[in-house]
């Protein structure tokens, strides 16, 4: 390849890299930045475990506190088919911790990505990440029944065992 051309192409890759910097800064966010303060509508896609809830519809709060031992008091929850709750999350921790919504799959995947790109930031109706000594919530309508799980995919978090898990049923 001649000089010219490697000139035209390194440019060109330069470019295509300056552009995609912004799209990937706004995708994966500040990773101290809590959930609650994130900017925009609540995009309502649904999943297999449920699907985004409106404020107005949570009956029912239930406080989830997360810790430095890498666990979450209570770990586990049963949940009616259809309901609207409004998961508070507590960080008591002194580090960064998050609580991811899904299925055991699907989290077990994600996590596995985390430690390829500990920096990785997602802004979802069904995660939310906690300062420590701060709260976030998470307003989920289950609307599907089934076993699902919740665990914080921080690299070293979710292999430390900091999992629980959600009992829907009619």
């Amino acid at each position: 390849m001649n000089t010219t051309r490697r000139h035209h192409l390194q440019q060109l890759l330069g470019a295509t890299a300056a552009l995609s910097l912004p799209l990937l800064a706004h995708a994966h966010g500040d990773m101290h930045k809590d959930h609650h303060q994130a900017a925009g509508p609540v995009v309502k896609e649904q999943k297999p475990w449920g699907i985004a809830g409106d404020s107005k519809n949570a009956r029912r709060t239930i406080t989830i506190r997360m810790s430095d031992d890498m666990r979450f008091a209570p770990s586990h929850l049963d949940v009616k088919l259809g309901q609207t709750l409004r998961l508070r999350a507590e960080n008591k921790g002194q580090v960064m911790h998050e609580i991811v919504i899904g299925t055991a799959q699907e989290l077990q995947a994600h996590a596995e990505m985390m430690k390829k790109h500990p920096n990785m930031e997602h802004d979802e109706p069904y995660m939310a990440h906690v300062s420590p000594g701060k709260a976030s919530d998470i307003v989920w309508t289950f609307n599907r029944e089934g076993d699902f799980e919740f665990a914080c995919l921080l690299p070293g978090h979710f292999e430390a065992g900091m999992r629980g898990t959600i009992r829907v049923r009619a």
